[in-house]
């Protein structure tokens, strides 16, 4: 009853907030600055002094970029794109960029090692010599130097079974040092850190309301991650320390493994995101508090019958695999929900639940998307809340003009 309360009175805040917009957009994209500055905060707590490197893949908003590097405790971007990482250079908004995953973009690369200024700050993610190759490809000189990172695998092994992202092809310490070597051998090459991401921790829920079974073998398994990944972290930190020497940074975690990720001594920062906004699939970890920050909202335009709505649009799916928790959940006023057999729509979604018969056409429903970032990628426009009035209004990647 609680959780109705404040959605209620989250609605009238909201609704009261953009109801003067000019010319508003829909879908409406609106971020609480109030939660995401408290996220934050939060955020740095469970990192105890170890620096969160934003992850932009998760914001994809650039004003939120820098809202979050000059909060206490954030230092540098975690990118998913090259040219997103060229792009945040260029426009002042870090100095310390970087990528997440390797990149095989040619043009891309060719800015990158054709810029001094540019290969100083953005650090490239490699997994083998296919990506070392793809970068001698574009250059005719190996003046500038490019900074690299190994992407080593952070998945659980028990016996034959693998748990974790398919990512790295490399897990044995000994392939990893011998790409450390091959990156020491190739001229203009700097290996400067090492990421180690353990997304069966960090993404993964592990308390969902009704699945109780579930989330006790979750726990178990994240357990057993974090143990046997201190244990390899160790391993690969002393051979890699004998084998090069000291690196700038070892990245790892995500929101969902902030304590346990900056606990392992081996990690320098942890990555974090997600937890800046709070979105859907991050309401159900027992490691912190959920205060969403982002919603988005679509008009009513009809009324089908009288326990019905449909609004304009509303289908925003979030990637992964396909299930009910992908879908975007109908926030407020509480109690509304899709149906069963049309679900979320690109043009229109059908909401029943007791609030239906009381909203009328032209009303907003409030919604929260079940990923972060992903949200920014449908308008071209955010805006920002802050107490009870809109302060400003940013774009997004999209609104730049960028499809990262």
């Amino acid at each position: 009853m609680v959780d109705f309360v404040e959605r209620h009175r989250l609605r009238s805040r909201l609704d009261a907030a953009v109801a003067d917009l000019p010319d508003p957009r829909t879908p409406l994209l609106l971020v609480d600055l109030d939660a995401f500055d408290a996220n934050a905060a939060d955020l740095a707590r469970r990192a105890g002094g170890t620096p969160l490197r934003v992850a932009s893949k998760s914001l994809r908003v650039p004003a939120l970029l820098a809202r979050a590097l000059a909060r206490p405790g954030f230092a540098g971007v975690l990118s998913y794109s090259l040219r997103e990482a060229l792009w945040l250079h260029e426009h002042g908004i870090s100095d310390d960029v970087v990528l997440g995953y390797p990149s095989v973009d040619r043009a891309a690369l060719a800015r990158l090692v054709a810029s001094p200024s540019a290969a100083a700050v953005v650090t490239l993610m490699v997994d083998g010599v296919e990506h070392l190759d793809v970068v001698d490809s574009v250059r005719s000189s190996k003046a500038v130097s490019v900074r690299v990172a190994i992407d080593v695998d952070a998945g659980l092994t028990i016996g034959s079974q693998h748990v974790g992202p398919k990512r790295s092809p490399l897990r044995e310490v000994d392939a990893v040092v011998e790409l450390a070597r091959e990156i020491g051998r190739r001229p203009g090459f700097r290996l400067v850190g090492v990421m180690t991401y353990e997304g069966q921790v960090a993404g993964v829920p592990d308390d969902p309301p009704g699945q109780r079974a579930r989330s006790v073998v979750v726990r178990r398994l994240k357990a057993a991650s974090v143990d046997q990944l201190s244990a390899r972290r160790e391993a690969l930190a002393r051979a890699l320390a004998a084998e090069v020497g000291p690196l700038e940074f070892w990245n790892a975690g995500g929101s969902g493994s902030v304590e346990t990720s900056s606990a392992d001594p081996v990690v320098t920062e942890v990555a974090a995101g997600s937890g800046l906004l709070v979105p859907g699939l991050f309401d159900h970890y027992r490691s912190f508090e959920p205060r969403p920050a982002a919603y988005f909202a679509v008009p009513v335009v009809r009324r089908p019958n009288p326990t019905t709505v449909t609004v304009a649009g509303g289908g925003l799916i979030a990637s992964g695999p396909v299930g009910d928790d992908r879908a975007p959940v109908p926030w407020a006023p509480p109690g509304l929900r899709l149906t069963s057999l049309e679900g979320a729509g690109e043009v229109q979604t059908p909401l029943t639940g007791h609030p239906a018969s009381t909203l009328a056409v032209g009303d907003l429903v409030w919604f929260r998307h079940a990923k972060a970032g992903e949200l920014f990628e449908h308008g071209t426009e955010v805006h920002l809340l802050a107490g009870d009035r809109i302060v400003e209004s940013v774009p997004t990647y999209r609104g730049t003009g960028h499809a990262f």
